[in-house]
C-alpha cells in the first residue's frame, strides 16, 4: 500500500513532467465529436509548427510511398484520413516527451516500440471486443506504460532496482515495483494522464491495467480493459519492443475471442496473432517507430 509521503513524492515527479501538447489534445477532443470536420483537425495541427514538420516528414517518407509529395496538412488528411493523422500526432507527442537518457537506464527506444505495437494491436483488436471504442483503444495502448517514464525520470534508482529484480527473478515488473517501491507504474501513469487532462475512461484504464490481487473490479470489467490486456500481452508475446517486464500473462481461460477463421475461437496468444489485421498493424508499428525516431532526430 502506497504511503501518503510516497504519493506526495510521486505527485511532485509528475508535476515536473512536460505538458502534453495542446495541439494534440485539441485534435483528440475534436475527433470525439460526431460533427468533427477535417478542416478543424487541420487548423489545430497547423497551429503547432513543430508537429506539422514532423507529420509531413513522415508522410513523405518511404513508409507511405505516396505518388506525390505532400506539402500541407490538409493534403495529408485527405490522403490518409482523420484517424491516421490523429494517431500519428498522438504518437509524435508521446515520443517527443521521452528522455534521451535516464538514471534508471530504461531503454526508451524499446519502450516506444512496445507502446506503438500495443497501440496498433489495440486498434485492431477492439473490433473483436463489443463496446470498445477504437479512439480510446489507441490512446490507452500508446500511453498505458507512461508511468514507467515517470519512474525513470524521477525515481530512477528505485526503478532501476525494480527492473533488475524483474529480470533476475523472472517476475512481472509491476510486482517488482510493488515489492521494492510500494507503488507501481499504473499509479504514476494515472496521475500523469489526469494532469494531461485525458478523458476519465482513459485515465481509469491506464490506472487499472494491472489490477492488484483481490481487487474489487475484475480484469475485464470494461471492454477497454480487455482490449488493452490483449494488446499489451500479445505485444510481449511477439517480443515487439520491451518495456521492462519479462513475463507474458497466461491466456484467460474464460475469455471467448473470435479467432483467425470464422467459427474459430482464440485459445491462446499464437491464435490471436493470426487474427486478420494483426500482421499489417505490426508492420505499421515497426515502420512508424523507425520513421518517428528519424523525424525526432531531424527536427
Amino acid at each position: 500500500m502506497a504511503t501518503t509521503e510516497l504519493i506526495a513524492r510521486l505527485n511532485q515527479v509528475v508535476e515536473r513532467m512536460p505538458a502534453f501538447p495542446k495541439s494534440v489534445q485539441t485534435v483528440l477532443s475534436l475527433t470525439r465529436r460526431v460533427d468533427c470536420e477535417a478542416r478543424d483537425i487541420v487548423a489545430a495541427i497547423e497551429r503547432d509548427p513543430v508537429m506539422t514538420i514532423k507529420l509531413l516528414k513522415v508522410i513523405n517518407s518511404a513508409f507511405y510511398a505516396l505518388p506525390r509529395k505532400v506539402s500541407a496538412v490538409d493534403q495529408a488528411v485527405a490522403l490518409l484520413g482523420i484517424n491516421t493523422i490523429k494517431n500519428m500526432a498522438l504518437a509524435f507527442a508521446a515520443s517527443g516527451m521521452l528522455p534521451e537518457r535516464n538514471e534508471a537506464g530504461f531503454d526508451v527506444s524499446d519502450y516506444l516500440a512496445h507502446s506503438l505495437a500495443t497501440a496498433e494491436l489495440a486498434r485492431v483488436l477492439c473490433k473483436r471486443v463489443p463496446g470498445a471504442d477504437a479512439n480510446d483503444a489507441y490512446v490507452v495502448g500508446l500511453l498505458h506504460d507512461f508511468g514507467k517514464i515517470v519512474f525513470a525520470q524521477g525515481m530512477g534508482t528505485e526503478f532501476r532496482q525494480a527492473l533488475s529484480l524483474a529480470q533476475t527473478q523472472g517476475m512481472p515488473l509491476v510486482e517488482a515495483e510493488r515489492s521494492l517501491m510500494g507503488i507501481d507504474h499504473t499509479v504514476a501513469g494515472g496521475l500523469l494522464a489526469e494532469r494531461w487532462q485525458f478523458p476519465p475512461e482513459v485515465v481509469r484504464c491506464i490506472r487499472q491495467h494491472h489490477p492488484v490481487p483481490n481487487a474489487e473490479e475484475p480484469l475485464d470489467s470494461e471492454p477497454l480493459d480487455r482490449v488493452l490486456f490483449l494488446a499489451n500481452q500479445l505485444s510481449r508475446h511477439l517480443q515487439l519492443g520491451h518495456a521492462g517486464s519479462p513475463v507474458v500473462a497466461p491466456w484467460p481461460a474464460d475469455w471467448v475471442i473470435d479467432g483467425p477463421a470464422a467459427g474459430q475461437a482464440c485459445l491462446g496468444w499464437d491464435e490471436l496473432a493470426r487474427v486478420p489485421g494483426v500482421e499489417v498493424a505490426l508492420t505499421q508499428a515497426r515502420q512508424f517507430a523507425s520513421a518517428a525516431t528519424a523525424a525526432e532526430v531531424a527536427t
